[in-house]
């Protein structure tokens, strides 16, 4: 198995697991990778440590204590904080989502309308750009970019 990082066009990190060297660069030669925030399929490898199996080199045989040694609770403990943090985040998106209308890309059309009072206030959510943001941002409008994972775009089942 090879785990490779990968990033997007737009700087979002992620790993991938691979069978080959070659498995990978077929699949990304045929567009079928994608990254799991933005769904973007400009996916480029970053370097990667490569996983060397030493652990037969921490303690010898002839070591005794080797023997009797208890592995560390820190992965465990990694692992429970790092699904923590998932699920606040899942509980996030699903209050953004509950909470918002998804205006789609007329989200800088429809923050404006808010702002200036042309239609009554409301949390909205939907796609703006760099230049959209910016423009919204000089006009005194509140502007919070929220990466949503691509699969959450759609319809939750």
């Amino acid at each position: 198995m090879l785990v490779l990082n990968l990033s997007c066009a737009n700087q979002h990190h992620f790993e991938g697991w691979f069978g080959s060297a070659a498995d990978f660069q077929s699949q990304l030669d045929q567009a079928m990778l994608n990254c799991p925030i933005c769904a973007d399929q400009h996916i480029k490898r970053l370097p990667t440590a490569p996983h060397l199996n030493v652990s037969h080199l921490r303690a010898g045989p002839a070591d005794p204590a080797a023997k009797d040694a208890k592995p560390t609770a820190a992965p465990l403990l990694a692992e429970r904080a790092a699904e923590t943090r998932l699920k606040k985040l899942q509980a996030a998106v699903a209050q953004v989502l509950a909470n918002t209308d998804d205006v789609g890309d007329r989200f800088a059309e429809e923050a404006r309308r808010i702002h200036y009072g042309e239609t009554k206030p409301h949390g909205i959510r939907g796609q703006a750009s760099a230049a959209e943001v910016a423009d919204l941002t000089e006009e005194g409008i509140a502007v919070l970019p929220l990466a949503m994972p691509a699969v959450l775009k759609g319809s939750l089942q």
